[in-house]
């Protein structure tokens, strides 16, 4: 560590052969920042005002989110890699000319691949290993992680001029648009960092400008479902489609599901509206697995999913992670969005569920669906019903 905290950084033609031989092993961006601290203030008072909602975890690691230092003792520099998860073109057209969300519930584009935290990590463990060869480190002196610890890798991505982060929050990069996973290195090795998009920027507070490149864009703030763009580059969680779809393990506010739409996990709203995704193309998917076949899958299917059905269609994907239970949450506000009346007789059995969080919304939607006749369709299972947030929906 001492001899590693005196070297030299690693510049010239010794940088970018590095940057070869990680780009070699299928990442799609390789570019390097200073792990020097980010001032954090916006994260600060995102976290003040309450906008991550129930996510504790986030909060708890705040301050090492804002210095690479308190995650890996003496990190000098830190490696940004990044893979292009755009969808195939056949994909896209799909996506484009969708039919009714009774046939083609939407999916993020992301979880239309086995999960990406296990797919890049054999890329982290083999980049961990040149880093090891190349400089001479041992697998102490580095850290690395995929959206997986205390590390802002939107803001190192920043730094390093991967992109800049746009006035939906996310990275967005001049290449691959708004469809990049985003990985992070942090290292003893001192490494000459990559400049900025915008190096005439001043950065006093360690946090660049949202939109730096956006000009007076503002198509993914207006095109929100729900409104939870509160300002340039601040997301509110509480209102987010992808928080509520995803993370919140409890019932989605009534204020909140028809915006959802036909929305079953996750939401690329404010990504696919924005202008600079004309210059994304298809990724090499070297570190992916493609699961495209999901975009199949009928809403009725879903309404009828069994546990084991459920263990082997998302087997391997980040949707697992959700539980049958929230799939079948998601699933019935999507069929109270559609105006479909022929999937009321699946949410009536659902409104029999042996969980409540599926009885709420399943009743919730059924009402939505079947109008005047759901009282008389929803008799059995309200007369057998003692949940007081079943029976909110009922009233």
């Amino acid at each position: 560590m001492n001899a590693l905290a005196q070297s030299a950084p690693l510049a010239g033609e010794r940088r970018e052969e590095l940057r070869r031989r990680l780009l070699a092993l299928g990442f799609d961006v390789v570019r390097f920042a200073s792990a020097a601290p980010a001032g954090g203030a916006a994260l600060r008072a995102w976290f003040a005002a309450g906008m991550h909602a129930d996510m504790a975890w986030m909060e708890r690691t705040v301050e090492k989110r804002g210095d690479a230092s308190l995650v890996l003792e003496g990190a000098r520099s830190v490696i940004v890699l990044g893979v292009n998860y755009r969808g195939s073109d056949a994909l896209e057209t799909r996506i484009e000319n969708r039919k009714s969300p009774t046939e083609n519930a939407t999916w993020a584009r992301y979880a239309l691949h086995e999960d990406y935290h296990d797919t890049i990590k054999p890329g982290l463990g083999a980049a961990g290993r040149v880093l090891e060869e190349f400089c001479g480190v041992a697998a102490t002196d580095y850290r690395y992680y995929t959206d997986t610890g205390p590390v802002l890798e939107r803001g190192f991505a920043a730094r390093a001029g991967v992109g800049f982060r746009g006035k939906n929050g996310l990275l967005i990069s001049r290449e691959f648009g708004n469809w990049l996973f985003l990985s992070a290195i942090l290292t003893r090795v001192a490494i000459e960092p990559d400049a900025p998009l915008r190096p005439d920027v001043a950065r006093a507070s360690g946090d660049e400008p949202a939109g730096l490149l956006c000009g007076k864009c503002t198509r993914c703030v207006e095109a929100c479902p729900t409104a939870a763009i509160v300002a340039p580059g601040v997301v509110d969680a509480r209102r987010c489609i992808s928080y509520q779809t995803i993370e919140n393990k409890g019932a989605i506010p009534r204020g909140l599901r028809a915006g959802i739409g036909a929305r079953v996990y996750g939401c690329d709203v404010c990504l696919e509206v924005c202008p600079w995704n004309r210059f994304a193309r298809e990724g090499r998917k070297t570190l992916l697995v493609a699961r495209e076949e999901l975009t199949e899958l009928t809403l009725r299917e879903l309404l009828e999913m069994t546990p084991e059905r459920f263990a082997a269609v998302f087997r391997r994907t980040a949707v697992k992670r959700l539980k049958l239970s929230g799939l079948l949450r998601n699933a019935c506000v999507v069929a109270g969005n559609s105006g479909d009346g022929s999937l009321v007789p699946q949410l009536v059995k659902l409104a029999a569920h042996e969980l409540p969080l599926v009885r709420a919304h399943a009743v919730w939607a059924a009402r939505k669906l079947a109008g005047e006749q759901a009282g008389e369709l929803l008799a059995a299972a309200r007369a057998a019903e003692a949940d007081a947030t079943v029976l909110a929906e009922y009233e």
